[in-house]
């Protein structure tokens, strides 16, 4: 894949430092360290590799990437590597896609308290979904779901939100069967939303209660209970967003979906256009100017200063240790995963078909670090390593020979 014309690295290159000190004792170490990552990455600064062709011995020095989760070029492989474990856990029904949507008054709340209030998030809409779904009157079934955060709107506001993909159905309360939802239909969205209203207000309150919660600035005021609970009685009555989607086409259709979900960052390098001393212009999507018959959004061009750009970048960087993608019920992970072997029988039963049996003669794996190398761009053979070097070193062989970078 060449090179965008335009990425993140660039902008942070040109404009980070005048960023780190107009905002000196306001970033905190986490997006110091972004920043910082995003820069290096696939520079010499941290290292790389030399490889040489078998057949027509061309060299190609190779520079280590960040691996950074919030940086653009790191997380493709991130994604196809998470993607092909995943192609695992797949069952063989339809899949529905269910987005739960925090309110803008509680935006700046969640961003003074990221693991606090977005974990709050992850919780409510998973328990949201479990406990609706287990409900005899809409499916009465226990279901699992793959969680992932998203902080950010197409503009890079502050705009946080959770992805959950369902498989269309769960275990009965006996767990002797597969109970599959209606068609085309999982749970009633109204009915979700309510829930999961109530639910995060109340773990909301309950984490204000126990002092859990911080507030600054315009939000210092909130730090008292009263005035805290002034502030959500409004959004104990407004109407929150849940949007769930028409299921799948199949399994290869759901784990495209991911592929575009799972480690996504706020901004890709493709939706940069331009850079200059003065701004930074990149393409968004105006959901507000969707066309009301199709719901189809054009794309737009915005145009925003390079201070303004990276401190909306910068909204989006996670706090240390914190998980963005979570498994629940049926599909959690660990000692309460379930037996999916044993779910795909009762799946094949419950449709009147015989389950799949495992293939015996899987291909024997290829050998690493071929995997791992791209094939000559010249001649099309084998690309091997010959020679590592490491943080802000040059390779001595490739000494005044062009330089060829891996972008994979």
């Amino acid at each position: 894949m060449p090179r965008p014309a335009l990425e993140l690295a660039d902008i942070l290159r040109a404009h980070g430092e005048a960023f780190r000190r107009a905002h000196a004792g306001h970033l905190s170490l986490g997006q110091l360290k972004v920043m910082s990552a995003i820069e290096a990455c696939r520079t010499a600064a941290l290292g790389g590799h030399v490889a040489r062709c078998d057949d027509c011995r061309h060299l190609a020095v190779s520079y280590n990437s960040c691996r950074n989760r919030h940086c653009p070029k790191c997380q493709g492989s991130a994604a196809q590597a998470w993607l092909a474990e995943r192609e695992a856990d797949l069952l063989p029904v339809p899949y529905f896609h269910v987005v739960f949507t925090l309110p803008a008054p509680l935006a700046a709340i969640a961003f003074h308290n990221k693991a606090v209030v977005y974990d709050l998030l992850f919780k409510a809409a998973a328990e949201t979904l479990q406990t609706i779904a287990a409900d005899p009157r809409h499916l009465g079934a226990r279901i699992g779901l793959v969680a992932v955060l998203h902080t950010w709107g197409s503009a890079l506001t502050h705009h946080p939100h959770v992805h959950c993909i369902v498989p269309g159905g769960g275990l009965s309360p006996d767990s002797e069967r597969w109970v599959a939802c209606r068609p085309g239909f999982f749970l009633p969205v109204r009915v979700l939303s309510r829930l999961f209203r109530r639910l995060f207000l109340e773990r909301l309150a309950a984490a204000h209660a126990q002092g859990r919660l911080a507030f600054f600035g315009d939000l210092a005021h909130l730090t008292a209970s009263a005035a805290f609970a002034a502030h959500l009685a409004p959004l104990r009555r407004a109407e929150w967003v849940v949007f769930a989607k028409p299921p799948f086409g199949g399994p290869a259709a759901v784990l495209a979906y991911l592929a575009r979900y799972t480690h996504r960052v706020a901004i890709a390098n493709s939706r940069l256009v331009s850079l200059d001393d003065h701004a930074v212009r990149f393409r968004w999507k105006d959901y507000r100017a969707a066309d009301p018959a199709t719901g189809a959004t054009k794309l737009k061009t915005m145009s925003l200063s390079p201070d303004e750009f990276l401190r909306r970048f910068l909204l989006h960087v996670l706090p240390p240790g914190f998980h963005r993608i979570r498994h629940y019920g049926l599909l959690a992970k660990g000692s309460h995963a379930v037996d999916l072997d044993h779910l795909r029988a009762l799946i094949a039963e419950q449709a009147g078909n015989e389950p799949a049996a495992p293939a015996d003669d899987a291909p024997e794996p290829a050998e690493p670090e071929v995997m791992a190398l791209p094939t000559c761009p010249c001649c099309g053979g084998r690309m091997r390593i010959i020679e590592r070097f490491g943080h802000g070193r040059a390779p001595r062989i490739a000494a005044g020979l062009p330089l060829w970078f891996d972008t994979s």
